[in-house]
């Protein structure tokens, strides 16, 4: 993930600090590689109708509420509690495994909550960098006490989400990727795989394991393999040949090895910020709804109305997003994130239309102003995203895009008055209405 590629330019809208890189934004470069299965190309389709998500953190971080796994790595950009000992640290770190009692442990008040807030796909991260597994793995002890990955798929599916799964490559905890026998100078491997190739084989044995465990069916079918941390290639762990047989029970598979350029990035994943401009392949940015991916006790949560702003601006240039919720180390998405969700739920019940199933179109914003197009390209929707602080205008104008007829308010149906000249529309807004983003509807010329 630490692959920050300028030529791609999404210097855009940063969305602050805090992800599975810590320290970064993670940007991504234009050499994106069209999928050949023609499987995998449908269910791409799909998940691009689907325009928002929720990318779900939790695990040992959870427990005091710290950045997930980042604190183990020994970076001059982490900052661990002051006059804390390295190596005394890792341990308290892993020793936290003995403490994960989810004891009000609910996946379908996550589930729920998710639905309503007009999400349509999640991802939950089974293992994070820390190696600390949420699913029963019979490779390892350093796991959860129960199978909680089944439980959280289960609900989600209830909700008729298209369900993916996080996978962290790198493996901190295992003693092939971080030897014991060397210090752990960073996120690397502490060794030359030349050197020990004996060390890195049951690395390498110990992932492919584990993700056949996670995609052979025990979790019933997966629509998308999420991979994280980009420091180390699938490639390196032998993707290219566990692919065959993942596609095999999971038909369409998505695969998203994140950062890593070429066949096996379906999607790319821009990471706290939106792209400068509009993209024409397959993309999404992961954004979190704190300052930090999982939960922690004074997170400040980012409001409704910025959420829903950067979602138009997403799905005008062509992507969708997926937010980021961390439950609480008892296993319940939290009150004060709950409000928020719910006012995003109610502003998406009202406006989805202009979102989901839309597709991006040539002339896509006018300021603060973002338009999607129908699939069929013959609907166009103009989504005004209110600046935070602001009052709605009593009119609102752009240029391009001009209705050919009626232009209604969306979460209402009302027709507005309009008029257009020189190429510049002006449409009149009713008054007293609610102080928030809104959707236009129109045929267009």
């Amino acid at each position: 993930m630490r692959k920050l590629i300028s030529i791609f330019a999404l210097m855009g809208l940063c969305l602050g600090l805090g992800a599975q890189e810590r320290g970064d934004v993670v940007e991504q470069a234009d050499g994106y590689q069209w999928p050949t299965d023609a499987a995998v190309l449908e269910k791409l389709d799909a998940w691009q109708d689907l325009k928002f998500g929720v990318l779900l953190h939790w695990g040992l971080y959870s427990i005091p509420g710290i950045v997930e796994s980042w604190n183990l790595c020994n970076e001059d950009w982490v900052v661990r509690p002051e006059g804390s000992k390295y190596e005394e640290y890792k341990q308290w770190y892993w020793g936290l495994s003995k403490d994960f009692n989810p004891v009000d442990f609910n996946p379908s008040q996550w589930a729920k909550v998710c639905a309503d807030a007009g999400m349509k796909y999640v991802i939950f991260t089974t293992k994070h960098h820390d190696g600390f597994c949420l699913f029963d793995s019979e490779y390892t002890d350093f796991k959860a006490n129960g199978d909680y990955l089944k439980g959280v798929l289960d609900a989600y599916r209830t909700q008729n989400f298209m369900i993916g799964t996080y996978f962290s490559k790198p493996d901190w905890h295992h003693e092939g990727f971080w030897n014991p026998y060397y210090a752990t100078p960073n996120r690397m491997p502490n060794y030359k795989k030349e050197k020990h190739p004996e060390w890195w084989n049951s690395y390498v044995e110990y992932t492919q394991n584990q993700l056949q465990e996670i995609t052979g069916g025990r979790y019933g079918k997966l629509d998308i393999l999420w991979l994280d941390g980009g420091w180390i290639t699938g490639d390196e762990v032998g993707l290219n040949e566990l692919l065959s047989a993942m596609r095999a029970k999971n038909p369409g598979l998505i695969c998203v090895d994140r950062t890593i350029e070429g066949p096996n990035e379906n999607y790319q994943t821009p990471e706290q910020m939106v792209p400068d401009r509009q993209i024409n392949h397959p993309w999404e940015s992961c954004i979190s709804l704190g300052n930090d991916w999982g939960w922690t006790p004074e997170n400040h949560y980012k409001s409704a109305q910025r959420i829903i702003n950067t979602l138009a601006q997403i799905t005008a240039k062509g992507g969708c997003m997926v937010l980021g919720v961390g439950p609480t180390a008892s296993g319940i998405i939290e009150d004060k994130a709950v409000v928020i969700l719910e006012e995003i739920g109610s502003w998406m019940r009202r406006n989805g239309e202009a979102i989901y199933n839309t597709r991006p179109t040539a002339i896509y914003n006018d300021g603060d102003i973002w338009f999607n197009a129908s699939k069929d390209g013959k609907t166009l929707y103009a989504i005004y995203a209110l600046p935070e602080g602001s009052n709605l205008p009593a009119t609102l104008s752009w240029s391009g895009n001009s209705p050919a007829g009626k232009v209604t308010l969306l979460s209402t149906g009302k027709k507005l008055k309009t008029s257009i000249k020189d190429g510049k529309t002006l449409v009149t807004l009713p008054k007293n209405l609610p102080n928030e983003p809104i959707a236009l509807k129109f045929e267009t010329k």
